[in-house]
């Protein structure tokens, strides 16, 4: 197999917090499946670029990593309005408006970001025909 389209070549992945965090949210908060992509001509180091999963025709040779799989164990759940509602209900010192659940949800999704860009793994296993091949996780700003 040539190196070219050997993932086993692979030493390292590149990619942008954002692209991760934009990548989990899609998963949690749409009926689409996003995920970090590699495509070939596989290198020692590439970047994994967000991509949106259209249907079953997509390039074989191509690389697709669940955001999941590059998020640490301790990664926090994504905030749901419902559950943002519930909270701040519940607290004997806050009333409850709309406005003020609003703003209290979109503390509670920036905050999950934030957690999401900070449980990025240094490493991770990829999937491949020759079997499991760890590679590291290098984050760009």
């Amino acid at each position: 197999m040539s190196t070219e389209s050997d993932p086993g070549a692979l030493r390292s992945i590149a990619v942008t917090a954002e692209d991760v965090v934009t990548a989990a949210e899609t998963n949690r908060t749409s009926e689409r499946t996003a995920v970090l992509r590699v495509t070939p001509p596989f290198s020692g180091r590439m970047r994994a670029r967000l991509h949106v999963c259209l249907d079953d025709t997509e390039e074989p040779a191509a690389i697709h990593i669940p955001p999941t799989q590059l998020l640490a164990d301790e990664t926090p759940a994504y905030p749901r309005p419902s559950a943002t509602e519930d909270e701040l209900r519940s607290d004997p010192d806050a009333e409850y408006t709309v406005e003020r659940h609003r703003e209290y949800h979109e503390t509670a999704v920036r905050e999950w970001r934030e957690a999401v860009r900070n449980g990025i793994v240094e490493s991770v296993t990829l999937e491949t025909a020759a079997g499991p091949h760890e590679v590291t996780v290098h984050v760009l700003d």
